[in-house]
């Protein structure tokens, strides 16, 4: 059954330890961590309130108090700004990421007016989510049904440019939109111990099929099946707030390439297969693989994860998926340019590479290693495909230093076999 639906689903995609991998190619790039203990572990990347936005009055107090009060985002009428007591219709549309731009605590809560009559009853008619319990919920209205959603688009790699429910406002420091990359997963630690642990998180990833992970072989070179789970649509790591929940999975197996070196990162490739199928959603999807040597030779890629805004001690983690707009940059060319860092001049980039980026603050870092650069496909711009799996580089962001990534073109064979040996 497994294997019908990998197989399925790649016809529609056509178109040891953190010490010895920080020291393969000086810093790798990881990644996230699960919901609950993001705040144990990371700094959220905010910045300091532009003079513009001054002192946000709270919702709900003082005069405002039994008026107006902070729900869910999608629990507000965005044109009578009233809670919405049915739960039949849309609510609000444009969500602001600023730090102190909202008059609720919550980043998807929005202060809305309390209809006449009262709140809604926050219990009444709510169905119990099995698969992803959420904590014991705060006192704030729940609508009696879920807003209806739109039909979905078929196929593999549609990006949701202008998000999933809501378009944000203010996202200074290159957050993506909810649900905008739909294929984007977290690979996270089982069993988290902060006394053992380093991180929660291990990389990032992309889905290829509902029960199939692309990611780098890094990443999980050093880990058991027991060890790991899969996220799928997730977006801001300190709420819970979003009205589609995200997807856990369990591994039962690791698949890693065979020719892959730990200490060089040549062929960093790795498939996951995941316990069940994550269910499509509005903001999950399937990511689209490139032919076998595909030529991609874009300038408007993207990379995603939620890794560091920069090198070093002095970076932040981000809370909210983050996404650069990076082009690729040819392989001569990024050979030229790594021989002029510490790598020296007798530097020879292995051809399981490809390389984007080498543009002034604008790069995968720590944190993001194993997410993928996706690119327009170029006979169908309006779907993307996987060009590169984040694998390492020289610091984050530096000019004419490309970041380093794992060319999936030169793996689509080897993905296809692997995954028709489940047979």
């Amino acid at each position: 059954m497994r294997a019908a639906i990998v197989l399925c689903a790649l016809a529609l995609a056509s178109c040891q330890n953190d010490n010895e991998r920080d020291a393969a190619v000086n810093k790798l790039f990881t990644s996230a961590t699960p919901r609950q203990a993001f705040d144990d572990v990371y700094e959220e990347v905010t910045k300091k309130p532009t003079e513009s936005i001054g002192a946000i009055e709270k919702c709900g107090e003082g005069a405002d108090k039994d008026v107006h009060l902070c729900v869910p985002y999608y629990q507000c009428d965005g044109t009578t700004q009233t809670i919405i007591q049915d739960g039949s219709r849309d609510g609000f549309k444009v969500i602001d990421v600023r730090f102190g731009a909202n008059s609720c605590a919550e980043l998807l809560d929005v202060c809305c007016k309390i209809p006449e009559g009262g709140a809604p009853d926050p219990d009444k008619n709510r169905e119990p989510d099995i698969d992803n319990p959420v904590p014991t919920p705060r006192p704030t209205p729940r609508p009696t049904q879920r807003p209806t959603s739109p039909p979905l688009q078929a196929g593999c790699g549609i990006r949701n440019t202008n998000g999933v429910d809501f378009k944000i406002t203010g996202n200074t420091e290159n957050e993506a939109e909810y649900g905008e990359f739909p294929w984007m997963v977290a690979i996270l630690k089982n069993n988290y111990n902060p006394n053992v642990d380093k991180n929660l998180a291990i990389c990032g990833g992309s889905l290829i099929a509902p029960n199939v992970v692309l990611t780098g072989a890094h990443c999980v070179y050093n880990f058991k099946i027991n060890d790991i789970k899969v996220r799928a649509g997730e977006w801001d790591t300190q709420t819970e707030k979003e009205r589609l929940p995200y997807q856990e999975r369990n591994v039962v197996r690791i698949i890693t390439h065979n020719d892959f070196h730990q200490n060089t990162l040549f062929n960093d490739v790795a498939l996951l297969l995941l316990d069940s199928p994550i269910q499509e959603a509005e903001h999950i999807g399937l990511v689209c693989l490139p032919q076998q040597n595909q030529i991609i030779d874009s300038t408007n890629c993207f990379a995603t994860g939620w890794g560091k805004d920069n090198f070093g001690k002095d970076g932040r983690y981000s809370s909210i998926l983050k996404k650069i707009e990076l082009p690729i940059v040819q392989r001569q060319r990024c050979q030229e340019l790594l021989r002029t860092t510490r790598l020296g001049i007798h530097f020879n980039l292995d051809k399981s590479f490809t390389c984007a980026g080498g543009i002034a603050g604008r790069d995968t870092c720590t944190g993001d290693g194993g997410s993928p650069l996706v690119c327009p496909d170029p006979q169908n711009p309006r779907r993307y495909v996987q060009a590169g799996i984040v694998a390492w580089g020289i610091g984050c962001g530096e000019e004419k230093i490309p970041g380093v990534y794992a060319d999936v073109a030169k793996f689509r064979q080897w993905v296809d076999g692997q995954l028709q040996q489940l047979n």
